[in-house]
């Protein structure tokens, strides 16, 4: 495939699951798009075109992205990717809350319509798949001022649906008892299990879309880091390592760069011969109970492509899985506590 080319079709099948009460069927890997924005460091246009064109010949169908990721520039990678790719069944979410001061007073219906204008423009399209309040303060959950100016987005046929993307457990709780939530985005992975005891039980039960995000742990669960090794000056590895410049656990997981380095090595010895790290931390996420699509993100078409092929493995065996949890009893919990 010549470099940024996006012409080929799908070549691969994954499973696919229900995405709560958007009623839309994805595959259970998809694409986390924050790297393409260059938050993580540049990726050139050519580069991330060529990776979104290998997540979905490798199955993927549901891409996910934001308004603030490269101040659009994912949005509109993404919107040039469909216009070449066009009937292929891709459900995009994006969210929106972060360009303007992080006050309960922000979310309106004008500033809704206002960043919703923006990202159908970036997008190419007249209506959005999905829409997901990206991490609002804590007060936005309980505001239904705030769930009625989305509801109107729904009814003026500028979002098709609306979901949150939480911090907190207590945060997504409060967005699964709202009738009008389609999904909900949270922190999933093998260094964070805190969402398994309440938040997933509660979305299947309410039928209600779970999205599990950073599921590598900013990278760590893929197995490839050291004590030695550095992240770009403009990497959020590097800038927000303690929370200088967003919630901190976005980054790691919050977890202790150290201490996840020393998990990782416990894990390591679980993951079967011929599969890499990344995937099997990806499988273990699928096999959750409550999963609709894990979003793994991707920097090159080796790594999408690489995430893809995860829906393909065996589901984890009942050691794996309890062996998961007594790293995460003996070495996460008593670090991070129930903060999130």
């Amino acid at each position: 495939m010549a470099e940024g080319s996006v012409s080929r079709g799908r070549t691969y099948q994954v499973e696919t699951r229900v995405l709560g009460r958007t009623g839309r069927q994805v595959g259970v890997i998809g694409l986390g798009a924050w790297q393409l924005g260059a938050d993580w460091g540049e990726v050139a246009e050519d580069d991330a075109l060529a990776t979104l064109a290998a997540a979905v010949d490798g199955g993927v169908s549901f891409l996910d992205t934001a308004d603030v990721y490269g101040d659009g520039r994912s949005e509109q990678l993404i919107g040039t990717f469909l216009k070449a790719r066009p009937g292929e069944g891709i459900t995009v979410a994006t969210k929106m809350g972060r360009r303007v001061p992080q006050v309960p007073e922000a979310y309106t219906l004008d500033n809704f319509r206002a960043w919703n204008d923006r990202s159908r423009k970036n997008l190419g399209v007249d209506t959005l798949d999905l829409v997901q309040l990206h991490c609002p303060p804590t007060a936005v959950y309980s505001s239904d001022e705030v769930f009625d100016a989305l509801d109107t987005l729904v009814a003026e046929k500028r979002i098709a649906a609306y979901g949150v993307s939480v911090e907190t457990r207590a945060e997504a709780l409060t967005a699964i008892a709202r009738p009008g939530v389609a999904s909900v985005q949270i922190i999933l992975n093998m260094l964070r299990l805190g969402p398994l005891a309440d938040v997933l039980p509660a979305a299947r039960e309410a039928g209600v879309g779970i999205i599990a995000r950073v599921p590598l742990a900013s990278g760590l669960l893929s197995g490839k880091y050291d004590e030695h090794t550095t992240f770009a000056e403009n990497d959020h590895r590097n800038y927000n390592r303690h929370g200088e410049a967003f919630d901190v656990g976005e980054t790691f997981s919050g977890v202790d760069f150290a201490t996840g380095l020393e998990a990782v090595r416990r894990l390591a010895p679980l993951v079967p011969a011929g599969v890499a790290m990344a995937q099997f931390a990806l499988r273990w996420i699928v096999d959750q109970p409550g999963v609709s699509v894990v979003i793994p993100g991707a920097r090159n078409p080796k790594q999408a492509a690489g995430n893809a092929a995860a829906a393909e493995l065996a589901p984890l065996t009942e050691t794996q899985l309890a062996a998961v949890q007594e790293v995460y009893d003996e070495l996460i919990a008593p670090q991070i506590g129930q903060r999130w």
